[in-house]
């Protein structure tokens, strides 16, 4: 019998982050509090752009916006949101989404496979994906669940299992 797999990828559904946006952007508009501030938030080319005549404001946009992408079903360690910074009168907060698990990642990712994983289990790093392969479907459903247990920085999900 051939070896079952998963790919372990880290992604994000543009569309659902650009629903997010918008839903947040509505919220921005309509709440009352936000009202006479300047407050936005759009697309800047890759990232996403929060701006504000306050410090306090400009990070009320970006909880609305963390608010609306968990709604969406966005893991939060996908975003990468920097600092207030004053820009002028104004400030400004960049966001980007992050994607893709980075070498060294993948590399603690497949390590714990090895130590804490069932035996038999293989895992080999794809680029910016893990694939993780074994006999035994039990098998890769036990590193799933051993997988969701632990804390990583980044999000992860599993795809292409057969």
């Amino acid at each position: 019998m051939a070896d079952s797999s998963f790919d372990i990828v880290s992604k994000v559904e543009r569309q659902e982050v650009d629903n997010a946006l918008n839903q947040a952007a509505k919220e921005i508009s309509q709440r009352y509090d936000f009202k006479g501030t300047g407050a936005s938030i759009s697309w800047s080319g890759e990232k996403i752009l929060m701006e504000a005549s306050g410090e306090e404001r400009v990070k009320a946009i970006l909880d609305v916006f963390e608010t609306k992408l968990v709604k969406r079903g966005i893991s939060l360690k996908a975003l990468d949101a920097g600092e207030p910074q004053l820009s002028g009168k104004e400030y400004k907060i960049f966001a980007s989404i992050e994607e893709g698990i980075s070498q060294d990642n993948a590399k603690k990712v497949a390590k714990i496979i090895r130590d804490e994983g069932p035996k038999g289990v293989k895992a080999q790093v794809q680029g910016d994906e893990l694939r993780v392969s074994s006999k035994s479907r039990d098998d890769l459903q036990a590193v799933q669940a051993l997988l969701k247990g632990q804390d990583f920085d980044f999000a992860l999900q599993f795809v292409n299992y057969r």
